[in-house]
């Protein structure tokens, strides 16, 4: 339990770094929303990054791409104060490519109800 504290403690300090820069550059109104833009646009590697468990789900082949071999893999974390668990498509190098679905959290307890209910 306490693993899952620090690092998720870490992704809201990433976060927090993240809105403090832009507030310095562009200034303090400014922040906040360009950070909820960052994260929407960089949403896949920003989840996979503060994840904290994951647990593969099997193979993707929703590919037309028949070279590349990709995996679902079930992700759960904390990002901007909230859970969230996701299902992510993953390279053979082990970074996330896609995403296929997420739902988030207020509570620990419910994430981690749904992350196991895989």
């Amino acid at each position: 339990m306490a693993q899952v504290q620090s690092l998720s403690d870490a992704a809201d300090r990433v976060m927090a770094a993240l809105v403090s820069g832009l507030e310095i550059e562009f200034g303090s109104s400014a922040g906040s929303a360009l950070a909820a833009r960052f994260l929407d646009a960089e949403e896949v590697d920003f989840l996979w990054d503060a994840r904290v468990e994951e647990r593969w789900l099997g193979s993707y082949h929703g590919t037309e791409d028949a070279g590349i071999e990709l995996d679902r893999v079930r992700i759960m974390g904390r990002i901007d104060g909230r859970w969230f668990v996701a299902v992510m498509v993953v390279d053979g190098d082990g970074d996330a490519v896609g995403m296929l679905g997420k739902r988030r959290f207020v509570e620990n307890d419910q994430a981690r109800r749904a992350f196991a209910d895989a």
